[in-house]
Order: structure tokens, then C-alpha cells, then sequence
């Protein structure tokens, strides 16, 4: 199997869509072998920052020897992405091979079903495969986030010695509860007996369950602070929050790091997709905060960042998102506003968008539907001295991401 066909399978496997549940990626794993049973692991779950701490994680135990894969998602580029291996993704042909492996192993789930349409779903695949693939690599730990929630979530299969909450907030209440102390329970669901509870700030009614949790399972509780040592290469103040969850569980994984360690690793880890910097005339910045939290976060993060430029900001969201709390929060940052679509099947119309937000009151409101053409408008606008803001979804970040290394490899 090509990486082509790799992908072409999986997005196969899209169609079917998304079933919430843990008895099919049981029967997956067995038939993989229960590959999660021979690494160590720890497991991120929350609503912001997930993969941002995960690589944190990831980068720390790097730091003190381990062997250390990875499993995060989305992805931006490449679902190849989304599993690493110290540091680095896998190559294609070796994502292949363990999609191909995977492959077999659905393929036998799927037909023993009693229920034909109880399919494996493209993200229990994508997780088999990514075990599989750590398990071949033999490393000795995997930070593994959590894809939505917990308690039913494909990578709850995992037996993890650390589970690290990054955060809580009101994020897909159609399956996770309507209130942040039921998504706290469902996240926190993933908490094993015996391990080490890890969590960022989380609001009082989430800090409630999260000390019955830990309670009830014999659980160590460890409260983390936001990092307070020299910046991090990582932009804005919230990546602060994460680090500081970062090293709290990576110490309690594995011990103590020393102090030139951890700012070695504050110096160097990069976030893909977060306050990502792209281009300088203007500065041009991609973020991939999708729901209300994460876009307060990004706008409180910008005024450190911009420097006092002038923002453009270019926004796309997916239909399951609150938009319109989004934009409350960061239209009054910007100067110029520029509605897109990602191409998804779920991407909001951006005239819907761009009227509701003249509705509203706003003005200097644009669409251009593409993104590519949306992000050379926004440039334009903002000039060499301004600042271009994307945002509103991971998906249309990658697409810019994408887009951008197109066009370079093009003109090479």
C-alpha cells in the first residue's frame, strides 16, 4: 500500500462517519494484537491545548532518554503527521504499512459485526494503526491525545500511568453533556486506578470532579502551575499554561528534569497550527482555536504578539462550532475581516457569516470564498506593516499549510 491509497483508504472510511463507542476499537485491537499493551503511555485529554501539550510532553521525556512516540490530531498536512516517533513523523511508506496492517484487521472486525453498518470509523482506524505503528517502533512511552472527550473516545484503550487535563471548557454538548462539570466527567472518564491526575486551570465546578475522580480511583492529584521560566519558543501566553501541565506530567512519568532541561525544551518546542508565524511583510500568523475558549485565548494572546500592528484576520469554521461567540471575541481586535469556507462538508457558508457579523455591527467585512485567495486579499490589506490572523478551524489551517508548500515546491 502506497501512502496514497493509505489516504484515499482512510477518507473512505470518512464517509461513514462518526460513531462514539469503545466496543469496536476493543475488537480492532485485538485483532492487532492489543499493540497499546507494549509501550507505556500518557494520555491528554481537554478541551484546548491537547496537542500542544502533547508535544510538550513528548519533547520532555525526549529530554530525560526515553524513547518517546506520539499520537495527536488533527492533523495539518499529512495524516502521517499525527503519528511521531522521537521527534519526528513517520515516513509515508512506514504510515502505509500500518494502515495496511490496520486495514486487515477492520476489514475482519467489520465482517464478524452483527450489525453491518457498526463499521470501524476512520478516526478507530487511524488509532489502531498509530498503535501499531509505536508498538513496531518499540518505544518505551507514548503521549497519546484524546480525539474527543474520553469515556468513549478510541484512544481510551489505553492503560495509562499519567492523565494530564489541559482544560475545560463547553465544547460538543451534543455528546460530551451540556455543562462543564458533565465534559469534565466524561474527559476525566479515561483516568485509570492507581495513576497520576495532571491538570492546567480548569474552572471550579471540572476542579470539583476532578478531585472526586482522583479520589475515588486512588489517584494522585497534582495541581500544575503555568511555566514561569525564560520564554518559549511556542507563541502566546496561554502556551504558559500548557508547558507548565507539560512538565508536571512528564515529571511525574518519569522524575525530575533538571533545570537547564526544561529550558532547553521551553526553547525549542514548536506548535504547528498555534500562533504559527508564516510570513514577516506582513506578519503572517496561522492559529487553529475552534470553539469560544480557545478564541479568547488566542485574543488575549495577540496584543503580546502583534506588537501593535494592525490585524487583518481571515475566519472559517466548521458548523458544529458557536461562531458567533468566536467572533465576539476577536472581531474587535481586527481592523478588516475576511469570511472563508474550509473545504470540509461542515464548513459554514461565509456570507452567512459575513451577515451576521454586519448584523452585529461590524464593519470592514469581506468574502472571498477560496482560501488561498482569502489569505492574499487579507495581505494585501494589512500591507507590509500590518498582521494577517488565520483562524477558526484546523482545517483551514492545514488548507493554507498546505496551500503555502504547494505553491514554494512549485517555484523551487
Amino acid at each position: 500500500m502506497t501512502y496514497a491509497r493509505a489516504e484515499a483508504y482512510l477518507l473512505e472510511l470518512e464517509l461513514f462517519g462518526m460513531r462514539l463507542g469503545l466496543e469496536r476499537m476493543h475488537r480492532l485491537s485485538t485483532a492487532l494484537g492489543r499493540p497499546e499493551s507494549r509501550f507505556d503511555s500518557i494520555h491528554v485529554v481537554g478541551t484546548n491545548g491537547k496537542s500542544s501539550t502533547a508535544r510538550m510532553i513528548a519533547a520532555l521525556l525526549r529530554r530525560h532518554g526515553l524513547s518517546v512516540g506520539s499520537y495527536t490530531s488533527p492533523h495539518l498536512r499529512s495524516f502521517a503527521e499525527r503519528i511521531e516517533v522521537d521527534g519526528r513523523p513517520v515516513e509515508d511508506e512506514d504510515f502505509a504499512a500500518a494502515v495496511q496492517r490496520t486495514a486487515r484487521s477492520v476489514a475482519d472486525v467489520d465482517a464478524a459485526a452483527e450489525d453491518p453498518d457498526d463499521r470501524v470509523t476512520q478516526f478507530e482506524a487511524l488509532t489502531g494503526a498509530a498503535f501499531s505503528e509505536l508498538a513496531r517502533r518499540e518505544v518505551e512511552v507514548a503521549v497519546i491525545e484524546a480525539g474527543l472527550g474520553g469515556r468513549l473516545d478510541a484512544t481510551n484503550v489505553v492503560s495509562s500511568r499519567v492523565t494530564a487535563l489541559t482544560s475545560v471548557g463547553l465544547e460538543h454538548t451534543r455528546w460530551l453533556g451540556t455543562t462543564v462539570a458533565e465534559i469534565a466527567a466524561e474527559k476525566l472518564a479515561v483516568l485509570g486506578e492507581g495513576a497520576t491526575l495532571v491538570t492546567g486551570e480548569i474552572p471550579p465546578e471540572a476542579d470539583e470532579v476532578a478531585e472526586r475522580s482522583a479520589a475515588a480511583l486512588h489517584a494522585r492529584r497534582i495541581r500544575a502551575s503555568p511555566w514561569g521560566g525564560p520564554a518559549l519558543r511556542a507563541r502566546g501566553a496561554f502556551q504558559r499554561g500548557n508547558f507548565g501541565v507539560a512538565v508536571a506530567a512528564a515529571e511525574a512519568f518519569a522524575g525530575p528534569l533538571a533545570p537547564d532541561g526544561l529550558r532547553e525544551v521551553a526553547g525549542r518546542v514548536e506548535v504547528p497550527g498555534r500562533l504559527e508565524e508564516v510570513g514577516r511583510a506582513p506578519l503572517v500568523l496561522l492559529d487553529g482555536a475552534h470553539n469560544p475558549p480557545g478564541a479568547l485565548a488566542l485574543s488575549r494572546a495577540l496584543p503580546e504578539v502583534l506588537e501593535g500592528r494592525a490585524l487583518t484576520l481571515v475566519f472559517g469554521v466548521l458548523d458544529d462550532k458557536d461562531a458567533l461567540a468566536m467572533l465576539a471575541t476577536l472581531t474587535p481586535r481586527a481592523e478588516h475581516v475576511i469570511f472563508t469556507r474550509p473545504a470540509h462538508p461542515r464548513g459554514v457558508p461565509p456570507a452567512a457569516l459575513a451577515a451576521r457579523e454586519q448584523a452585529a455591527g461590524g464593519g470592514r467585512v469581506e468574502v472571498v470564498e477560496d482560501p488561498g485567495p482569502a489569505l492574499e486579499r487579507a495581505r494585501a490589506l494589512a500591507g507590509p506593516e500590518g498582521a494577517v490572523l488565520v483562524t477558526g478551524s484546523l482545517h483551514l489551517v492545514g488548507e493554507i499549510t498546505r496551500g503555502r508548500r504547494l505553491a514554494a515546491a512549485a517555484t523551487a
